[in-house]
């Protein structure tokens, strides 16, 4: 790391075009949900009445919907068997809200069914929250200690873990979306050529976390070219 710092050489580009990335997502999805939510379904029928719907055609009597505060905070919580759907969503009658709050119950059907990728993810989250909590303390203190390249290492592969997280996560959420419009096209819940503009919201909505992994990775690519450089 000779003349410079962590927090200062050459690859802060990386960040630079990770940041880059993920802002013009998040715009991106924004820009589509407010689009396709001043877009109302012909069939009426609202985020929660479709999720309802959804779920009982699936055999997912059991699952609850609750509102929740916010605005695209909707989630699917596979602990306690709950559809949270934000206030866009739940009472929302636009076509970009159905399409949401069929994505979450997209999620509830891949907990059913087992769906392996999500089994992953979920058995990971426990080593993923101490790599993103322990990553970055354990690789300052290695920089602290004289550049204790055994702390450094253990830092970058604890923050490997959260790389894998959101790798892992792609499939997950693609698979969601993919259910979510078969299930709206065959369902009546949408007419024809409101489908693809709900395909439009999620492939936004995706390509979110696909920023959000290429946003990691350049963290982790950065610190492997920091250190990996400061190698006797």
């Amino acid at each position: 790391m000779t003349g410079y710092g962590l927090f200062w050489d050459p690859t802060i580009f990386l960040i630079i075009i990770g940041l880059v990335i993920s802002m013009w997502a998040s715009w991106y999805v924004n820009h589509s949900f407010k689009k396709y939510d001043q877009v109302t379904s012909r069939q009426g029928v609202s985020g929660s009445q479709a999720a309802r719907f959804i779920l009982d055609q699936a055999g997912l009597q059991n699952v609850q919907i609750n509102p929740i505060q916010g605005k695209l905070t909707d989630n699917y919580n596979p602990g306690d068997k709950t559809l949270n759907l934000s206030q866009s969503t739940h009472d929302s009658t636009s076509v970009a809200a159905i399409g949401v709050a069929a994505h979450e119950c997209g999620h509830a059907i891949q907990d059913q069914k087992n769906y392996f990728p999500m089994r992953v993810r979920s058995a990971i989250v426990p080593a993923v929250n101490l790599g993103s909590t322990l990553s970055f303390p354990m690789i300052l203190l290695g920089v602290i200690l004289g550049g204790n390249q055994t702390l450094i290492t253990i830092g970058i592969w604890l923050f490997a873990l959260v790389v894998l997280f959101q790798v892992v996560t792609l499939p997950v959420e693609f698979n969601a979306s993919r259910r979510a419009v078969s299930i709206l096209a065959s369902g009546g819940l949408l007419d024809s050529d409101e489908v693809p503009m709900v395909k439009r919201v999620l492939t936004a909505a995706a390509l979110t976390y696909v920023a959000a992994a290429l946003s990691t990775a350049l963290q982790l690519l950065r610190l492997i070219l920091i250190f990996g450089n400061n190698r006797d």
